[in-house]
């Protein structure tokens, strides 16, 4: 597997005229909630119910056009057993992105958002953006987690929330573009108000609190 090294936030990638930026984005949570499937929706617009959990840590890379930029998507699948959690969140620093996922159908997994929340502060930078997504919607009849509940927890973390299905191919292309403008609204912010003389630090966009645009939740 090709390695791939970290990119500083935002940075300009000029030595390759392939794309503008890349973006590295991490998607995280318990085992078994979905993340291989939603990353494989989303890459290569397949679906396969028999995924073998995920060994460590492994990768996938998508290039999109956002408001007239070509943007490199570096995307991480995670592990989500205990016993790789060192392997990682080795990969969390120099991430402009989260998606931090659970299961409608398992409690268990939902209890956990809190721990990977604190994880994420713990270990990336301090202005990553994160989406909240309880996946697997199209298994209504199995649902545990109300949309309320998860939209509640969201906004109590301060995170965008979607409800999705890779099975069904619901809401996975909204959850990542929305994530990739959300990136680079902050950068945006954080060039129109850095100081002149440290414009070149590396450094996170600025968080401010304005309003997401509204989406449609998952209507399964």
């Amino acid at each position: 597997m090709a390695s791939a090294t970290d990119s500083r936030y935002g940075q300009k990638e000029s030595s390759d005229q392939n794309f503008d930026y890349m973006f590295k984005i991490l998607i995280i949570g318990n085992s078994s909630v979905g993340k291989t499937s939603f990353l494989f929706r989303y890459a290569d617009d397949s679906f396969t119910p028999a995924f073998v959990s995920t060994v460590g840590i492994d990768f996938k890379v998508k290039t999109i056009y956002r408001n007239d930029k070509r943007i490199k998507l570096q995307i991480w699948d995670t592990a989500g057993q205990e016993r790789y959690r060192t392997i990682t969140t080795a990969y969390y620093r120099g991430a402009m992105g989260f998606i931090l996922m659970y299961d409608i159908t398992n409690e268990e997994s939902f209890n956990a958002v809190q721990d990977w929340s604190t994880q994420i502060k713990t270990y990336s930078w301090d202005n990553a953006q994160v989406l909240l997504v309880g996946n697997k919607c199209d298994m209504e009849d199995d649902r545990v987690v109300s949309s309320e509940r998860g939209r509640q927890l969201a906004d109590h973390l301060g995170f965008e929330f979607f409800e999705a299905s890779a099975k069904d191919n619901i809401n996975v292309k909204q959850t990542f573009e929305r994530l990739v403008d959300v990136i680079c609204e902050k950068m945006s912010e954080s060039l129109d108000t850095a100081d002149p003389a440290v414009t070149g630090a590396k450094q996170g966009p600025q968080l401010t609190d304005q309003q997401a645009p509204p989406h449609q939740d998952c209507a399964c």
